[in-house]
This record gives structure tokens, C-alpha cells and sequence, in this order.
């Protein structure tokens, strides 16, 4: 048994000097997973990736709401939608009209040219995900292991008990899907 999933076996138990012990094994990779997730948000963005990682550890090993973990890639897959649900709040919460709406604020950058990376809105994302979910469960799933775990096409057909095959599939299917409702193609 791999040590992450005993570990969370006895959280599930309610050991409670387990989660102390799980922080050290999976910090590294949730820390490269919100890194990763920070990258493709919009500049001006706050949030830092080590802020994101213990928000989102804090949700996942709440000892006062029982959790219950079929494995590492299933805790990896709450991670990536704990981050993903933390994102989406922050989001919300900065198009607030009281937080300032559309307004942004000035920085120097702004007056020098700069090269952009690539933007994403994370709110439209958040919505069509939850459209694909209503319609193809699975494929939703991938994309978030995907997407916002950073699994390979390897781990997570693992994660969803499916073929590697079958994963390339439902990613270029659900790639293409989310791209034509993201951006209003017919």
C-alpha cells in the first residue's frame, strides 16, 4: 500500500496526528498543481500558489466533515477540485460590484509594453465544466484531473478505472466541446 493511502485511511479513521503526516508527502506536488493552475489566471491575480495549497488542504482534511479516500488519485482528484472551487470563489468575489467589478487597478507594468501569456477565464471554464458534467459526467471528471491535477493521460485513466485509449478520447473530446462553449462556436 502506497504510504499516501494509508495515511489517508487513517485520517478517515480519525487518527488525528495523521493529516500532520500527509502535508509532507503531498505538499511538493499540490504546490506544483496551484503553480501550474496561477499561471493561466488573469494578471493582477493575488492569490498565491502556497495560499492555494493549505486552503485548499484545509478543505480536504476538514476533521470535522468525514472524508472518505478510495486512494491517492482520488485525493489528487479533490485536490485539483478544491482548487478549483477556491479559484472560482476568488474569481466571483473579484467581479464582486462592491470589490470594484470591472474596474482594475493601475500598475506601472501597464504602461510598458509587455508580452501576455495565454488568458483564461476561469468563471467561463467553471460553467461549461459543470455543463459537460450534466451531460458526460466522465469527461468532466478527466478534465478535471487533467486540467487542474495535472495528471498525465496514464493516471488518471487509473484514477477512473478506464483505458489509456479511452482517456485520449474523452480528452480530445472534451477539450474540443469545452473550447466551442467557451468561446460560442456553433
Amino acid at each position: 500500500m502506497h504510504e499516501v493511502t494509508r495515511i489517508l485511511s487513517a485520517i478517515e479513521q480519525g487518527e488525528p496526528q495523521a493529516a500532520e503526516q500527509l502535508l509532507p508527502l503531498v505538499y511538493n506536488e499540490l504546490r506544483r498543481l496551484a503553480a501550474e493552475k496561477l499561471v493561466l489566471e488573469r494578471p493582477g491575480q493575488t492569490l498565491q500558489a502556497t495560499v492555494l495549497v493549505h486552503e485548499a488542504y484545509l478543505r480536504l482534511v476538514d476533521v470535522e466533515k468525514a472524508q472518505h479516500w478510495n486512494g491517492r488519485g482520488h485525493f489528487f482528484s479533490a485536490a485539483a477540485e478544491a482548487m478549483r472551487r477556491i479559484l472560482v470563489e476568488n474569481a466571483r468575489r473579484k467581479s464582486a460590484l462592491k470589490a470594484g467589478g470591472n474596474l482594475r487597478r493601475g500598475e506601472i507594468s501597464d504602461f510598458e509594453p509587455a508580452i501576455e501569456g495565454p488568458r483564461l477565464d476561469l468563471l467561463a471554464l467553471h460553467e461549461a465544466l459543470d455543463k459537460l458534467a450534466a451531460m458526460a459526467p466522465r469527461k468532466a471528471e478527466l478534465v478535471k484531473l487533467r486540467f487542474f491535477a495535472g495528471l498525465t493521460n496514464r493516471q488518471t485513466a487509473e484514477a477512473l478505472g478506464i483505458s489509456a485509449a479511452t482517456a485520449d478520447e474523452d480528452w480530445a473530446y472534451a477539450r474540443s466541446w469545452l473550447r466551442i462553449e467557451m468561446n460560442g462556436e456553433t
